[in-house]
This record gives structure tokens, C-alpha cells and sequence, in this order.
């Protein structure tokens, strides 16, 4: 992805709050979670990407996405260099949070319970993406 794929980055929380609205900050700039079974993406399929929408890096190719039953956008896999893995320990668990490599934007938890070829569900807020149809 070359730089001009992306938005120029807000520097500050308020400009973030500019470009967001407030259920994506709440989701991408406060690591807040969606309910399940609300988002639009869930059940979008197709050969696109889905991109983050806080930068519009793309994250997720269409075809990695599977339908995991759990009420949000899974995905098997994401874009090389495009996410990165962090421990999470809140609510008293021991999590993996996904967060966008480009701007640090809350994405989701990664768990181990996924199909092939990874074994892997990235099970994304769907307000935290963008679909972007080929």
C-alpha cells in the first residue's frame, strides 16, 4: 500500500473526534466493542477489501472472510503488515487485541479458533472497517 492509499493521520484526540464519528472513536481510539449482530459488514461477501476506518489502510482481503456465528465480521486471516498483536488483559481475561499497523486503531481480539489454513479468527468491529468493492 503506498501513502497516498491512506488519509493523512489526525495528530491529536480531538482531531480524531473531527473525522470519526462517535461510535468509531469510541470503538477505534478507546478500544470499545460493538454489540454483537449490529454491524452492517457482517454479512458482506465479496472479492473487496475491507479497510480501516480510521485511515483507510487495507487490513482484511474479501475472500479470508467466514461466517463465525459469533456476531461479528471474522476474518482467517489479514494483510500482511497491515495489523498488529498486542496482549490485552482487560475485563480479567487474557486476550490478543488486533490494532491497525498504520494508525493504532482498535480493531478486535485474534483467538485460535478459526478454519484453515490459519486456524486463526479475527473477529473485527465492523464499525471499525470499511468495505471497498473491487
Amino acid at each position: 500500500m503506498s501513502e497516498s492509499d491512506t488519509r493523512d493521520l489526525p495528530e491529536t484526540d480531538e482531531e480524531w473526534r473531527e473525522v470519526l464519528t462517535e461510535e468509531e472513536y469510541r470503538v477505534l481510539r478507546e478500544q470499545g466493542t460493538e454489540p454483537k449482530f449490529s454491524s452492517d459488514l457482517l454479512d458482506v461477501k465479496g472479492d473487496g477489501s475491507f479497510d480501516c476506518a480510521g485511515c483507510g489502510a487495507e487490513l482484511f482481503d474479501g475472500d479470508t472472510k467466514f461466517g463465525s456465528g459469533t456476531g461479528w465480521p471474522s476474518f482467517y486471516d489479514a494483510n500482511e503488515g497491515a495489523v498488529e498483536l498486542r496482549e490485552d488483559r482487560s475485563h480479567g481475561m487474557v486476550r490478543t487485541e488486533v490494532v491497525c499497523a498504520e494508525c493504532d486503531g482498535h480493531l478486535g481480539h485474534v483467538f485460535d479458533d478459526g478454519p484453515d489454513p490459519t486456524g486463526k479468527r479475527f473477529c473485527i468491529n465492523g464499525v471499525a472497517l470499511e468495505y471497498e468493492d473491487e
